[in-house]
């Protein structure tokens, strides 16, 4: 029940329903098929949702048309500060990220490849980051089903 729950959550996250074809969920993370856009990605929740103005999600992206692969990208709960850099930590290594609003990413693909390899050997990922009016937050993600989905994300758009 706990996985319907989390799958049903992660799915309305991502795309309008009618939009995405599901690839399968592992443990706390889904993999998804949009074929129209066309994209594939991996997507989570984090560990714990707090009161914020967005829905947070953690996301793994492939773009076939765009030859966009392993792209990085996180929705936080709370506008970030202009100027912030959010900081994404994943066992003892520090990603610095970049973004604007409640969004971040990777600073380059070489960065996305890095927090990529550093998500398929961790067990769990931190980022933090700061809001101008409520400070300093964080959210935390279990990586346990990360690489499975990831995997089934790629495959997803191998025919795309």
């Amino acid at each position: 029940m706990k996985h319907m729950v989390i799958a049903l959550t992660i799915a309305a996250l991502a795309v309008p329903a009618m939009a995405r074809d599901s690839l399968g969920v592992f443990a706390g993370w889904g993999a998804f098929r949009d074929p129209e856009t066309p994209r594939c990605y991996a997507i989570a929740r984090p560990e714990r949702t707090r009161a914020g103005d967005w829905e947070p999600f953690a996301s793994i992206g492939n773009w076939p048309g765009r030859n966009l692969n392993g792209q990085v990208h996180f929705r936080l709960r709370r506008e970030m500060a202009e100027g912030d850099t959010p900081i994404l930590t994943i066992g003892d290594q520090r990603f610095e990220l970049t973004g604007r609003g409640p969004d971040a990413w990777a600073m380059d693909a070489r960065g996305d490849a890095a927090i990529v390899a550093a998500m398929r050997s961790g067990t769990t990922m931190r980022i933090a980051a700061r809001s101008a009016r409520h400070g300093r937050f964080t959210e935390d993600y279990s990586l346990r089903g990360a690489a499975t989905a990831i995997d089934a994300a790629a495959l997803g758009c191998a025919h795309l």
